[in-house]
Order: structure tokens, then sequence, then C-alpha cells
């Protein structure tokens, strides 16, 4: 008899970052619901040092690990897609090699699916951890929410600036044969930009309340241990406006340059409104510069 396949199946990115990597695998083992299949996706790195890594924890891993050499350069959106591909599982999740959920993460996350199935995923508050290398071991620095108080995930708000990152997210594999695999010709923001297809397709339910997904950042690291938003931070702002660019031409060519005409003259006018103002001091100053922090993701 044929064993049947996993509830969720886990893709976990890395490259030649094997502490990392060996922390995420315990992060995995850790959770609360079993039901899983962990596809480790090794986007171009060193294939003798991934399977130093994993021996470990071979016995535990033993009948619900894939390795996956993913060669270079084809990038992270290669090698999560090759992951994902190679997942038989009615849900699925990336978990980046630096990254960390709460126990529950899982067991929760299932659970909100199969009791909302009009939600192609769920989403989960996120707490930002900063951490730094001393000597031969990564400290934690500090931490704080990412995007405090959110309370739902909507196309509206996903439009302006992106709400997640990609650990925070347990989703349907079945949205894969309907919006598609994540864009591989975007060096950044390629999460982002599935987000909105997701969103363009339906809807993403949100657990409010307890953290259950950790980001971990490290602003003075670079190379392999550095993360893409600081290492690639000129990258993700090019990749953005390119993103929104397409889809802006894409609805010039059904629709005509008149109302994107229209609302591009109007912002060009406020903005230079908004300007003088702000030179100008004065009470509504400080009003105007917590609209334009809101509006620009800064607050």
């Amino acid at each position: 008899m044929t064993a049947a396949a996993p509830r969720v199946g886990i893709v976990l990115r890395t490259k030649n970052r094997p502490v990392f990597l060996a922390r995420a695998v315990r992060d995995v083992l850790a959770q609360s619901f079993a039901d899983w299949h962990l596809v480790v996706a090794n986007d171009g790195g060193d294939a003798a040092q991934v399977r130093s890594a994993l021996a470990p924890f071979e016995q535990q891993l033993a009948g619900r690990l894939t390795v996956l050499d993913v060669v270079a350069p084809n990038g992270r959106c290669a090698a999560a897609n090759q992951g994902l591909r190679a997942v038989d599982a009615g849900y699925v999740v990336l978990h980046d090699d630096d990254d960390s959920w709460h126990p529950e993460f899982l067991a929760t996350t299932v659970e909100h699916l199969d009791a909302h199935p009009e939600h192609g995923g769920v989403m989960v508050p996120i707490e930002i951890v900063y951490e730094k290398q001393r000597g031969a071991e990564w400290v934690e620095t500090g931490r704080e929410p990412l995007w405090p108080g959110l309370k739902q995930i909507t196309l509206f708000d996903m439009l302006q600036i992106n709400r997640a990152v990609p650990i925070s997210f347990l989703y349907r594999r079945a949205l894969h044969d309907e919006v598609g695999f994540y864009d591989e010709t975007l060096e950044a923001v390629e999460d982002w930009e599935f987000y909105l297809r997701v969103l363009v397709a339906g809807e993403i339910g949100f657990i409010a309340g307890r953290i259950l997904a950790y980001w971990s950042l490290r602003p003075a690291s670079r190379g392999h241990e550095g993360n893409s938003m600081y290492a690639l931070g000129d990258i993700h702002e090019r990749y953005d406006t390119l993103v929104r660019d397409r889809a802006l031409r894409l609805y010039i060519r059904d629709h005509g340059l008149g109302v994107p005409l229209m609302v591009a003259g109007l912002i060009e006018r406020q903005t230079a409104q908004q300007t003088k103002l702000l030179r100008a001091g004065g009470p509504i100053t400080r009003v105007l510069r917590r609209v334009r922090d809101r509006v620009t993701g800064r607050g």
C-alpha cells in the first residue's frame, strides 16, 4: 500500500549557510504538527556542506527529507519553484534557512485552512529578530513586531507595500496551478508579486494575536550571512518599480492612458504642495510628515 502524502510540504531554501541550515531543521523538528515533508533546496551552494549539516538529523528526518541541488545561477526563485514542484502535499510553505516559527505555527495554520476552504492561504503576525555575529555564534540583539496591529490581509494594503514574508505564509499547493509559480525573472520582491496574484484570485486569511513567525535580520552582515533586503537593497527598489510598471502597462493596454495619466498628474501636484508646506514648517508639518510616512511605509 502506498503511504499517504504528507499534509504539509516545507521548502527550505539555503546557500552556504550550514549553521543556519541546522538551526532551521531544528526549528522544523520542534513543530507540534508532525505530518510534513521537508525539501531542502540548495541554491547553488556547496552540496557536501549541506549534507554535512543535515547528517546529525538523519534518523529524525528519515523518510521525510528530500535534498535538491539547484544549479546556479538560477537564483532564489528557481530554488523555491523546484522545491515546490517536488512537493506532494496539499499545503506548502517556504522556510528560509535563517527564519523560524513558534512551535504551534503549523498546527495553527493548518487548522485555519482546514476550517476556511475559501482562503487560498493564511498569514500570521511576524516578529523581527535582530542578530549579530559574536565569534562563531549568532546572538540576538533585539526584537520588534513587523506591522504591529495588523488585523487582516487585503489587496488594497498589499498594493502599497509588502505586509508579509515567506516564513509567515502557509498556503494551498493548488494556488500554483491557478496563478503560477514565483516569477524567476525577478531577483527580488518575488514573494510580494506572488501575494498580489494570489489576492487577485481570492482571499488570504490572517490569524491575529499571537506571534507565530520570526523573521531574522542581520543589518551589519553581508555575503552569504546577509539578508537580501540589506544586501540587495537597491535591487529591491528597482524590482518593486518594475512590477508596478509592468502592471501599469497591462492596464493601459486594455483601458488607455486616461485614468493613470490623470492620477499621476494629481499625485505630482499634491506632492509639490506638500513639499512647500513641509518647508514652511508649523503644526501642519508634523501632520503631513505622519501622512507621508504612512503612505510610504516608513511609519
